[in-house]
């Protein structure tokens, strides 16, 4: 399901660093080695079909790299 993050990530956690993660190895191969973390959060996100709604979403991030494949895990409200 394409979208659109339309605001900043409000309540950001951090739950699996380094080998904790079980992509670490697909990661490394596709955006280079780093100091992995998955993280989630939420945000306003914008749908294809154009609804505006709140998400929270999981992502991965390492430093200099920055953040990757974000997934809705949840609509909230």
């Amino acid at each position: 399901m394409p979208f659109e993050i339309i605001s900043e990530f409000a309540q950001v956690e951090t739950f699996a660093v380094g080998t904790a993660i079980r992509e670490l190895e697909r990661l490394q191969r596709i955006y280079g080695r780093g100091r992995w973390r998955k993280c989630k959060g939420i945000a306003t996100i914008k749908l294809d079909d154009g609804v505006i709604c709140l998400a929270e979403l999981h992502w991965y991030e390492a430093k200099g790299i920055g953040k990757k494949e974000f997934k809705i895990k949840q609509f909230i409200g």
